[in-house]
């Protein structure tokens, strides 16, 4: 992994940036040279600058990127700020007072050894027509090649770490997240969900129901496309408010049809309703209505026609999720659309 760049001459802003980084687990390339720098500059993940060099690098011009901080000891001189706008820097912090905000950067930087993760939805074209159970499918699945996350974004469904028998592990819930303010890191969040091998969840506790927070979902979303390959989101009813918002931050947004005279309405109807913002890929579950048939209706491509799973209460009774075996329909499902949302451009 390329470090992440810090440019200063200042012995003591180097001392104490080398010290929230042993913290974050990484070390950064330190340069005093501004020539050098500017050789580091558009390969290096992260890019701190200090407040002594930063006049001398703006100066030299050098090309846009994203991930550039300036870091100052004490207070902001406003000719920083001008300073800044010319660097394109994301922010201006103060040490020591941004400590904590500098180790979760530098810990993402650490952790960018891979690219922004697929993100994908899932929502019921109709009641009971098993969304959450693949929206669990596929993330057991995709956890079997790279890290993954399941986010329960309905705050009335089963809960998710109860459908995948890990209800019972210690980890952050939104009910944490929700009452927390301030930048979410990659890693942080990673770490402190449920998990169960490279699968974490981030659900609610039980007995909680409240709403979620629109400052929580966008932090939690971002801090999960950062630090995992795959990301499954099981959206919550179309009425609640932050549902468009959610499906608006995926890159594919699945819709599961039963296919049934009343399953079909019902997810034209929604399709009718979503289809222009969000271009749902339909998952059709079971054996019914004819795939052009559902297509027709609801306007929009079947991804995939799956069978049902036999047992898969007694899988999830006994805590092995609703994928029991890979080999099986739901897992042979799961894995299909992930090769197939591959293909239509949804890459790992």
């Amino acid at each position: 992994m390329t470090p992440p760049l810090l440019i200063t001459a200042d012995p003591a802003l180097r001392d104490d940036v080398a010290r929230l980084a042993a913290a974050a687990g990484v070390t950064p390339d330190v340069v005093e040279d501004p020539m050098a720098a500017l050789r580091s500059w558009s390969a290096a993940p992260l890019v701190l600058v200090g407040a002594d060099l930063a006049g001398v690098i703006a100066g030299m011009r050098p090309p846009r990127r994203d991930a550039v901080h300036l870091l100052v000891l004490g207070h902001v001189p406003d000719e920083l700020f001008r300073v800044a706008v010319v660097l394109g820097a994301t922010d201006v912090a103060e040490l020591p007072r941004s400590e904590t905000w500098l180790v979760e950067v530098l810990g993402d930087a650490a952790d960018d050894r891979r690219g922004p993760a697929r993100m994908i939805a899932v929502a019921a074209g109709s009641g009971g027509a098993g969304a959450t159970t693949l929206a669990c499918a596929l993330g057991q699945m995709a956890a079997r090649s790279g890290e993954a996350l399941l986010i329960d974004t309905d705050p009335l469904g089963p809960g998710l770490d109860r459908i995948l028998g890990i209800d019972g592990r210690d980890g952050t819930r939104w009910d944490a997240l929700c009452h927390t303010t301030g930048r979410l890191s990659a890693r942080a969040l990673r770490e402190a969900v449920p998990r169960r091998d490279a699968l974490g969840v981030l659900t609610w506790r039980a007995g909680t129901g409240e709403r979620l927070q629109p400052f929580a979902v966008r932090e939690a979303l971002s801090a999960a496309r950062r630090g995992h390959d795959t990301v499954i989101c099981d959206l919550p009813r179309p009425s609640e408010p932050a549902f468009e918002e959610i499906a608006a931050r995926c890159d594919v947004v699945l819709l599961v049809v039963v296919p049934t005279l009343s399953g079909v309405a019902s997810a034209g109807r929604w399709c009718a309703r979503f289809s222009e913002t969000l271009s749902p890929h339909l998952v059709v579950r079971g054996q019914g209505t004819a795939e052009r048939a559902v297509e027709a209706a609801c306007r929009a491509p079947v991804l995939l026609t799956m069978p049902d799973q036999r047992h898969l209460e007694e899988s999830v009774t006994l805590g092995l999720g609703p994928v029991r075996s890979h080999r099986g329909p739901l897992g042979r499902a799961a894995r299909e659309i992930l090769t197939g949302l591959a293909q239509v451009g949804v890459a790992a």
